[in-house]
């Protein structure tokens, strides 16, 4: 990956998708929601992590804390879309990546990923508070690629 992403790159990407004219809305919660499964499919499919920043296993799925804080403002409303996103910062294949994320989980409202996540095994084998494991995440997506494949 030519440059380095944190996990607010991948949101702040995902907030430039988000099309408020067609009436989707990407609350925190959604957001955790979509970085999370824009990280375990770049796990599965790219061998490395999109960020470095930890994935807790919180009440109401994954989360990046330091995600979660900077966004904690909005509470379940909608956060603004990203108007000013430098694309450079994405290679294609993250791009693509996280295109294809965005299309097939974007649709969801935060609560039914809420709920999708509960039943996936990363979250639900994970303690409360606990990190969730790359290792994990890594194995779980991959079976769901080769699911599809």
């Amino acid at each position: 990956m030519a440059n380095r992403l944190d996990v607010h790159d991948v949101a702040r990407y995902f907030l430039a998708l988000q099309d408020e004219e067609a009436g989707e809305d990407i609350s925190n919660l959604k957001l955790q929601k979509l970085c999370y499964y824009a990280q375990g499919f770049s796990l599965a499919l790219r061998s490395e992590p999109l960020f470095a920043e930890h994935i807790k296993a919180w009440t109401h799925g994954p989360v990046v804390p330091d995600l979660w804080h900077r966004y904690r403002e909005h509470g379940v409303s909608s956060i603004p879309r990203v108007t000013d996103l430098d694309l450079d910062k994405y290679d294609e294949d993250v791009r693509e990546l996280l295109d294809e994320v965005h299309d097939v989980y974007g649709q969801f409202s935060a609560w039914k990923l809420r709920e999708m996540t509960h039943t996936e095994p990363p979250w639900a084998e994970t303690p409360r508070d606990g990190v969730i494991s790359e290792e994990r995440m890594k194995e779980y997506f991959t079976t769901l690629v080769h699911e599809v494949a």
